[in-house]
């Protein structure tokens, strides 16, 4: 017994389909160009001529069949082989009529059949695709009604991808887009019901329950407008990847993720691609002083999963080590040895840590970075920074480190206030370091990072959530802004891009108006809350620089980092920093005179 297979079975199906459309197009043909009143002679001829049609039709809307496999049901590949199996049959059935005397049909029948015949299949195709993708249709217990933004190429990849989960969460509804080419089309079945200015009619008439943002492209200020409107009418807003990610892997629709800080801020999420940057990290010891802070935790979760041989967290908090060993495996009993409670101003504990465990690799993120207690407390910010950067650097290079990368700030360039400035001799350091050492010396350089211990947003959260006015040193005050993500793909690409004595900067975009944000923060809530100013702090900057006066550029290896060469400066000669006051300089010699010289 011969047995059919399922793939062949749909094979012959689509060829009686094919032959069948074709072959009643030819007769409809002949009737419509004789009036529905063919002559008698006439009919008697296309009953001879219809055998060699079907023989000619039967063989090469077959053999296209055969090549079925080849493309994916109902798609431009699928269409433009029917097409070309139409014309063949229309061309040889063309050529055998005019070899016939008299021809058995006029050449017009012979041609508008072939035609109408490839047609009458694509509608066949086109039927039986409306009713898959219809049964394909989200049947969850309770999805949610979705209105999309976009209908470029993230809102068809991510409308496929919902559509082909039956029993997914999502019901894509209607797509809106503002560019006038995308009006009155549709996307699988979803039809682009109108623009942006719309969308609370559209919201409210369509029973609306989530907005997906699916425009990678949409403005800063497009994408704050309609998250805010969204939000006000009670909609979930949520956003789907760049095009690139959909496009360069499978969609998912668990790629949908909550609108973020950073999205309302209108900053676009930089990927530096880290790659195999982190290769050099694989196999080595690495140290992490500050691993309990926002940027040191983070960089322990990366650095984990590129296997080193050993990862040390060290840092002076007990309770920030423990939320960081807990991040990362799970549990925080905090007796592994990968756990190091040690304060960096304390020299002979931060030494026996490098003569016990010689890490290869340090990531030195610790530091005090609160601007205006630092004012209050200068010596405190160089007890930690600059002097506790030196005992690092000074042990790094005493127990063999190969590479070292220091964590400094924007207000490192140009200072004008204590932080800045103790930052910037940290800086120098490292590069006196680098260029009189044999390891790899390197510095990189950060605006304010979003979700960090004591950030701006966290403080507007926090006011916004006790229904109080939100606090802005001034109206005109800007920040550069990056994620904790960003902060450290920097810093681990830094350490296999780096040159010894370098500091690396990330192009972060515009700097951001902290009052925008403010407002955007308030409009987001819904509460009705005002902005409060308080006037610029001691030794705070109206805007920040990302280089200082006197680094110099020296190459960019990566299209979003740009290197540059600051003034190295040996410890001894802190004291006479040309940028440090005459106050600063007597406050600093007091501080470390005696320390350095030891």
């Amino acid at each position: 017994m011969i047995r059919i297979t399922r793939q062949k079975r749909y094979q012959i199906g689509q060829v009686l389909i094919d032959v069948c459309a074709y072959l009643v197009s030819l007769a409809v043909m002949l009737f419509v160009r004789f009036d529905l009143d063919p002559p008698d002679r006439q009919l008697r001829d296309f009953w001879k001529f219809l055998p060699i049609a079907v023989a000619v039709a039967v063989i090469i809307f077959g053999l296209r069949a055969g090549l079925l496999r080849r493309h994916r049901y109902g798609s431009f590949e699928d269409v433009a082989a029917l097409g070309a199996a139409s014309g063949v049959v229309t061309a040889i059935a063309f050529a055998i009529d005019i070899q016939t005397s008299p021809r058995w049909l006029p050449i017009s029948v012979v041609v508008t059949g072939g035609i109408t015949g490839f047609v009458g299949s694509l509608a066949v195709r086109y039927s039986r695709r409306l009713q898959v993708e219809h049964r394909l249709h989200p049947q969850g217990e309770s999805p949610r009604r979705v209105l999309l933004f976009g209908a470029g190429k993230a809102g068809n990849a991510i409308i496929q991808a919902m559509v082909a989960d039956p029993s997914g969460d999502y019901t894509p509804v209607a797509l809106i887009d503002d560019d006038d080419s995308k009006q009155r089309v549709s996307i699988r079945g979803i039809p682009v019901v109108g623009k942006s200015d719309g969308l609370e009619e559209i919201a409210m008439r369509l029973r609306i329950d989530e907005l997906l943002v699916c425009a990678p492209t949409a403005s800063p200020d497009k994408l704050r407008e309609i998250a805010v409107r969204a939000e006000a009418l009670g909609l979930s807003v949520k956003v789907v990847p760049t095009v690139g990610r959909l496009l360069s892997e499978a969609p998912r629709l668990t790629d949908i993720r909550e609108i973020r800080d950073v999205d309302l801020l209108g900053r676009r999420e930089i990927d530096t691609n880290i790659g195999n940057s982190g290769d050099y990290i694989k196999g080595s010891v690495v140290l992490v002083t500050g691993a309990g802070g926002s940027i040191g935790s983070e960089l322990c979760r990366q650095i984990a999963r590129l296997a080193p041989e050993r990862l040390l967290m060290l840092d002076r908090d007990e309770s920030a080590l423990h939320g960081t060993q807990l991040s990362i495996e799970g549990s925080a009993m905090l007796d592994s040895e990968s756990i190091v409670l040690c304060d960096i101003r304390d020299n002979p504990a931060l030494q026996a840590v490098f003569a016990k465990y010689r890490p290869a690799i340090v990531f030195h993120a610790a530091a005090l970075k609160h601007l205006p207690i630092l004012e209050r407390y200068p010596s405190e910010a160089f007890k930690t920074n600059v002097f506790g950067t030196y005992n690092v650097l000074q042990l790094a290079d005493q127990y063999g480190a190969k590479v070292l990368v220091n964590i400094s700030t924007d207000k490192a360039a140009n200072p004008t206030s204590i932080l800045g400035y103790s930052k910037r001799v940290t800086e120098q350091m490292t590069a006196y370091f680098g260029r009189t050492k044999s390891g790899t010396y390197l510095s990189v350089r950060f605006g304010n990072v979003l979700g960090s211990r004591g950030s701006v947003l966290e403080t507007f959260r926090d006011q916004i959530d006790r229904g109080i006015d939100l606090t802005v040193t001034d109206p005109d005050v800007t920040r550069y802004f990056m994620t904790i993500e960003e902060a450290v793909q920097l810093v681990i690409q830094g350490g296999a891009v780096g040159k010894s004595g370098e500091v690396l900067v990330l192009d972060m975009g515009e700097p951001v108006r902290i009052d925008d944000v403010a407002r955007i923060l308030i409009n987001a809530s819904g509460k009705q809350l005002n902005v409060r100013y308080t006037g610029l702090r001691p030794g705070e900057k109206l805007t920040e620089e990302l280089v200082g006066s006197g680094d110099t550029y020296v190459r960019r290896a990566h299209p979003l980092i740009s290197h540059y060469r600051v003034q190295g400066l040996d410890p001894e000669d802190i004291a006479n920093d040309p940028f440090l006051s005459p106050e600063q300089a007597k406050r600093c010699l007091e501080t470390f005179g005696s320390a350095i010289q030891d």
